[in-house]
Order: structure tokens, then sequence, then C-alpha cells
């Protein structure tokens, strides 16, 4: 998919309040949206919001430093805070994502405002715009109820009537918006795309966003339904390798649900930067824990995949690199969001996975296990394994444990265990106080010297992060402070 940097109208690229439309560049609802073409090019605008380094460029995933797997690297000590449950509503990291996903539901508003009037366009083009926007706007939303819980709505109507001073509305109002975006998402969008079109959200996307916010929401029967959807569609289906979603040339595969399109040289996201070591041209941002690298069993392949050791010899494109411990505070690096160019260099053409087609299979059987009992979910969590590699012990009777196992090393790093914690700490199912008082060990055992100290999580108050205080001061008062922050 080519990546197009549009400035206009409906492109915002600084405001006032991140609710308010200013018009930029030389373009306007007057002016634009006439044909097929710059319904397309204003599609691909959404697309691009995810390269931002302050959205799913970086920022996103400093909110699983929180977890046991990880601990923030790099200089930005406003970083510990999110690690060590001290942030306020004035954190660096709690407000700059909020202008992105904003950014982004006022892309898709546009779309699904003007896009509709277009008559010179091909009609499954068209209705595969809309599909589109319905799925970014319920993509941020998404991404503000797991961070703030509650948070202002904005919809086309709102914008026909320019009513961006808007107050917060509740999760459960969020998620019944959500739900709403995602099902004409997969109503509208194509279930599958060729070349041309690789990384571009299909009805697989949405459906599995769709089996994530059920599983947010506790409605386990409707996770299974909808995530089945997925698990049984061949466009979905597991990539032969576990190592093929974390290369360039094989990224865009069909495991890929969703993923950040960087281009190397033309368009890209910092994120493997984030990643790398910093001697090997990276900066160092985000160090595995001695507890997740621990959690692979013997024989797993995806721990050499995942994760670069003590002694690994390591492919810079250059030539063959020794890690050596003293790379990171834990002594440890993700490995599987690292890829040099031969010539020297990152390379940016690595794709930043957002959802994967095995993450919605292990939602399914965690739904079924937690409605059915254990075994309940062996089948999917099996082809899990069976594709990591034949040689893993087949789980029989699997129940929450192997559940969990399996998550955690499948989506080591993906920004997801903060979240499971959360979820299965509000169903009682961990005990996420007592998980986030053990220290975070290095590769030595010992306790990581930046971000390894016991924490001290406050229920339920740190299910959430507090609403940054600039919108509030911003709204002069319309929107209110999380109740457990003020």
């Amino acid at each position: 998919m080519k990546h197009i940097f549009l400035a206009s109208a409906f492109l915002l690229a600084g405001c006032k309040s991140v609710l308010d439309v200013q018009p930029k560049g030389n373009y306007t609802t007057g002016n634009y949206w006439r044909n097929q073409s710059d319904a397309l090019d204003g599609v691909t605008g959404m697309y691009n919001v995810l390269l931002e380094e302050d959205y799913t460029g970086f920022n996103e995933f400093v909110f699983d430093n929180c977890s046991d797997d990880q601990v923030r690297g790099g200089d930005h000590g406003y970083d510990g805070a999110i690690e060590d449950f001290s942030y306020d509503a004035t954190t660096y990291s709690v407000r700059v994502g909020w202008r992105w996903k904003y950014e982004t539901i006022n892309r898709a508003n546009n779309v699904l405002i003007y896009v509709p009037k277009i008559t010179d366009i091909d009609p499954a083009i068209k209705a595969r715009c809309l599909g589109e926007a319905h799925f970014f706007r319920a993509f941020a939303y998404w991404r503000l109820l797991l961070i703030y819980g509650d948070a202002p709505m904005v919809t086309e109507d709102d914008v026909l009537k320019s009513n961006y001073k808007k107050p917060k509305v509740s999760a459960d109002e969020l998620r019944k918006q959500i739900e709403t975006d995602l099902l004409a998402a997969a109503d509208q969008l194509p279930e599958s795309y060729g070349d041309a079109d690789k990384g571009r959200v299909s009805k697989g996307t949405a459906w599995g966003l769709l089996c994530k916010l059920y599983m947010n929401w506790e409605k386990l029967d409707k996770a299974i339904e909808v995530g089945s959807k997925v698990v049984s569609n061949a466009n979905y289906a597991l990539a032969p390798n576990y190592a093929d979603n974390f290369s360039v040339a094989t990224g865009n595969n069909s495991e890929m649900l969703m993923a950040v399109q960087t281009v190397d040289g033309n368009g890209y996201s910092d994120f493997i930067t984030y990643h790398a070591p910093r001697n090997w041209n990276g900066w160092s941002f985000f160090y595995p824990t001695k507890g997740l690298v621990d959690e692979f069993e013997a024989g797993d392949p995806r721990k050499n995949i995942c994760i670069m050791q003590p002694g690994d010899k390591v492919n810079i494109g250059t030539g063959i690199a020794t890690y050596n411990a003293d790379a990171s505070w834990s002594g440890y690096h993700y490995k599987k969001f690292c890829s040099w160019k031969p010539s020297g260099g990152l390379d940016y053409s690595l794709k930043t996975p957002l959802m994967r087609s095995s993450d919605i299979y292990l939602l399914v059987a965690e739904a079924k296990i937690r409605l059915n009992g254990a075994g309940a979910g062996d089948v999917e969590i099996n082809k899990v394994r069976r594709r990591a590699s034949a040689a893993l012990k087949p789980v029989i009777g699997g129940g929450m444990k192997e559940l969990m196992h399996e998550r955690r090393v499948e989506l080591c790093g993906e920004n997801e265990r903060h979240q499971d914690l959360i979820r299965w700490d509000k169903a009682k199912l961990v005990d996420i106080v007592s998980l986030y008082k053990q220290p975070k060990l290095a590769y030595d055992n010992t306790q990581i010297i930046n971000g390894g100290a016991p924490r001290t999580f406050a229920r339920p108050k740190n299910y959430y992060f507090p609403m940054p205080q600039q919108e509030i001061d911003r709204s002069q008062g319309l929107l209110i402070q999380n109740p457990n922050f003020k």
C-alpha cells in the first residue's frame, strides 16, 4: 500500500484542542472529496497516523512496561512513572497519545461524511473506504478505552454540527460505539486483498478486534462467535512459521490482521529503532525480563526468535555479532522486532504487528475454557503450539494456566500482557497486586537496577490511566478527571 502524506482541512497538523478541526493547507471540504482518488488518499491518511512516534510508532507500547514481561530502557525518565504506577495526569507518556487517537477519529469521521457523496468511484472501493473508516474509528476508541476507560466521543453528527466540545462518556458507551463501528466495518470490508493492497484492514481485522472487545466486555459467548470467524477462515490462517510474522519479506501474511505498514526510506515508523540495541543502530527502550524468558519451554523455537540473550550470534546485516548482557539493563532484547539491511543499518520495512490471528485463536480458547471448563480450548491452543513446533507437547485438558502461558510466550512484546493481566484480575483469575509486588529480574537472577523494584498496583485505580490534565484545562471544566486521580 502506498503512503501518501496529505495536508488538508481534514488532516489535522495541530490545534488548540484535539477535538477542534482547523483547516490546514490548500484543501477544504469544498474542493476535496471529488472522486475515487481523493477517497483513497483520504483513507490512506488514517493509516499514516499509525506511523506517529507518540502513537503506535512507540508510545502505545510504553504501557506494557507496567507488566512483568519488560522494563523500560532509553533516556525517557518519565516512562519510569508508567512502570512504577507513580504517573499522574501531567505525565508525558499519559498525555501525548491522546491527540493521535482523536486525529484518527477526525479523519475517519470525514471519510464517513464525504465519501458517501462521491459518485465518481467504484462501488466496491466506496464500500471498502467506508469499512476502513469505521474500523479506524473503532480502533482509536479501543485504545482510548483501554488506556483511559472513559473518554469523549465524536461522530459524524458532531462534525456536521461543529460540536467538538464534548464531555466524556462511560466505558460501556465507548464499547457500544466500538461494537457498532466494527460490525459496520466487517460488513463493508473485503475478506482479503491482492498484492497491491496488502496491509489494508479486512473483515478478519474487524472480527478480530470485535473478539478482543467482547473479551474486555466479558461477553465470552460473543467473543467465541466472532473469533471463530477468524479461526475458521483460511484467509486468516496462521503463518507457516512463527518467524514469518517478524520478517520484512513475509510480514504481510495471512496471520497479520493489522500491522503498521512501514517502508524503509519512504514512510516509516521508529518502532524498530526503539527496540534495537543501542550499539547496533537502535535506541534500546524495551528490555524483556528473566521471568518472560524463563516462561518459554525447553525446545520452543519462539524463544530464539523473540529474545536476544547473552552469547547469541545475531546477523546485523554487515556481519554476525555477539550479543552481550551489558547491552541492556536486563541482559536481554526483543529480537523479533529487529532487522538489519545487508548494507548496514536498520531495515525500516519491518512491519509493526498490532493484531495477529494467533491472538484471536487464544482468545477463543480462553472464552471456551471459561465457559465450558478445562479442555474446551485445547484445539485452538494446540494449533498455535503446533505451528510453533511439532515437537512441543500438545495440551490435553488445558485450563487457564496453560492458556495464560501460551498467550505470554506467543504474544510477548506485542502490548498484550498488561491488559491480559488487568482483564484476568477483574475476573479474579489472577492477583495482579501480588504479581506486581515481585521484582523484575535480569538474566543473572538479580533485580534489574532500573525499573525492577517491586511495585504497588492500586486496585481499581491502576486499571486505567488519568485523563491528560492539559485536555481537562483546555475543556474549561467540561472534561472531568477519573475519580481515582482527583
